[in-house]
């Protein structure tokens, strides 16, 4: 395959050059860089967008785009970044922030053109009162990184079922989201897998704003999960990855999959449900076992 080589600059020097596989499209090359971001050291601002060049025979060379407009003061990157408990008064920063950055870019919001979806935002925020998502926080006070978590508790043998994610679902893109969600826990019982645990913490989302990333923000607020999970004896993170490159972020944490379905074996009266854009291929299971 070809290849496309990819210079990075932030706003005072070169930081340096990747060579990646050539992507389908610029989305998915987009999202690559973004993984690569995320795991580089604290560099400082990356160019957000990118533009192409050139293409020859020997690839395509994308840089930069001009320079932009001066940034607004609430627009520079602030790198005074303190991590705190979300509450429930930050409900509607956490999901500014996440319809600007999470929402539309997760696989299978963008493979069902979900739009706007007031099921998804509650689904998201939950959880927020069980005290154990985290949030990254500039000098400005704004929000530009979430950690959200949950508790999962195990079943008791006299607990009722739960019922059903895509039960009452009203939005009908959203509803097949949380119908694959239901199919996956008919599938797969995380507690039959770890019979001495009773409790652990599912990562449900992490997000930083595009400015903020390189800064080792996502690092940041998975210490502070880890020190949560430590100081409260869970045994076991849990985390469901829709997006190839998530779960490869979490292997490089040392989480290990327990279970993956393809999206091509996921079928509802014999019809495939969900097909994203490559290497979007599957919803996997990753876990740590702290003890």
């Amino acid at each position: 395959m070809k290849t496309m080589e990819i210079e990075i600059q932030n706003h005072i020097s070169r930081l340096g050059k990747f060579t990646v596989t050539k992507s389908e499209n610029d989305r998915l090359l987009d999202e690559a860089c973004t993984m690569l971001s995320e795991l580089l050291p604290p560099l400082g601002r990356m160019a957000s967008k990118m533009s192409t060049a050139s293409s020859n025979a020997e690839g395509t060379t994308v840089k930069p785009n001009s320079a932009p407009a001066p940034a607004s003061p609430s627009e520079e990157v602030d790198t005074n970044i303190s991590i705190e408990l979300i509450t429930e008064d930050d409900a509607e920063a956490v999901l500014k922030l996440l319809k600007k950055f999470f929402f539309k870019d997760e696989p299978l919001n963008t493979f069902v053109n979900l739009g706007e979806c007031k099921e998804l935002e509650k689904y998201s925020t939950k959880n927020i009162h069980e005290h154990c998502s985290y949030k990254a926080v500039n000098g400005r006070g704004e929000i530009v990184g979430v950690n959200i978590n949950g508790l999962i508790h195990k079943p008791q043998a006299t607990d009722e079922p739960p019922a059903k994610l895509a039960d009452g679902c009203q939005h009908p893109k959203f509803k097949k989201i949380m119908a694959l969600m239901d199919y996956v826990d008919e599938q797969f019982n995380i507690f039959d897998l770890y019979p001495d645990v009773d409790q652990m913490l599912d990562i449900k989302i992490m997000s930083v704003d595009n400015r903020y990333r390189g800064l080792g923000i996502a690092g940041k607020l998975t210490d502070r999960t880890m020190q949560y999970v430590k100081d409260n004896n869970i045994k076991l993170i849990h985390v469901l990855c829709s997006s190839h490159f998530s779960a490869r972020v979490m292997e490089k944490m040392s989480f290990e999959e327990v279970y993956k379905l393809p999206y091509s074996d996921y079928l509802v009266n014999g019809e495939q449900i969900f097909d994203p854009e490559k290497p979007h291929s599957a919803i996997r299971i990753l876990t740590k076992r702290l003890a």
